[in-house]
């Protein structure tokens, strides 16, 4: 049986992750309305992204040309967050506290416990989370109306669609280059990601 195509897909790269479903077309609406609010959870996003790389570090150092690559994640994701901290306060918005994200919970409610198991879906989270932010990212560049706001958004989800690829090929690595798990893994959990995405609902968030 074929996968379903969406009606809108992220960038276009040389990434394997193709979500199964697009954005509720009212969530780039409710996005623009309250785009204070989802710059803020943007920079609670490139935060974790930045932590969640620095960790990968820690947890996974023997995975081949992982700690390299996620250290220049890392400060790539940390100079995102800058340039979000600089947006908002441009506009008077302060970070506040991180009240967390339902839909990344989600996702990480599915990892594996097996060792072997966990590191391969921490990875492929992770691709997806990116896959995700792709999307959201490129119907704001669409949507906003800020020349400066546009050009932003349209580099970052160009930025993500290249995240997601490296962290689904540092998941076949992980398998030493044993691609189809990988692949029909990723296709159970983009079957849950779906899930996830409506049971989280429409948020003033990039997730």
């Amino acid at each position: 049986m074929s996968r379903p195509t969406p009606e809108r897909r992220p960038l276009s790269g040389e990434g394997p992750v193709i979500l199964r479903v697009p954005s509720d077309p009212r969530w780039l609406p409710l996005a623009l309305e309250r785009f204070d609010e989802v710059l803020v959870d943007h920079a609670h996003c490139e935060k974790k992204a930045a932590a969640n790389a620095l960790s990968m570090i820690q947890v996974y150092p023997e995975l081949p040309g992982l700690p390299a690559q996620m250290a220049r994640l890392a400060r790539e994701e940390s100079a995102h967050l800058a340039r979000v901290l600089e947006i908002m306060a441009l506009r008077g918005l302060t970070l506040g506290r991180d009240t967390g994200d339902p839909y990344a919970q989600g996702l990480q409610k599915a990892i594996r416990t097996s060792a072997e198991g966990r590191k391969v879906d921490r990875l492929l989270v992770a691709a997806v989370i990116e896959a995700r932010s792709c999307e959201r990212l490129s119907l704001l560049a669409e949507g906003l109306e800020d020349p400066m706001l546009r050009r932003f958004y349209a580099e970052l989800a160009q930025s993500e669609d290249g995240h997601q690829s490296l962290f689904y090929r540092l998941a076949v690595t992980a398998t030493n280059g044993d691609e189809a798990p990988v692949r029909a893994r990723l296709d159970e959990l983009l079957v849950h990601e779906a899930a996830v995405l409506k049971q989280v609902g429409l948020r003033a968030a990039i997730h």
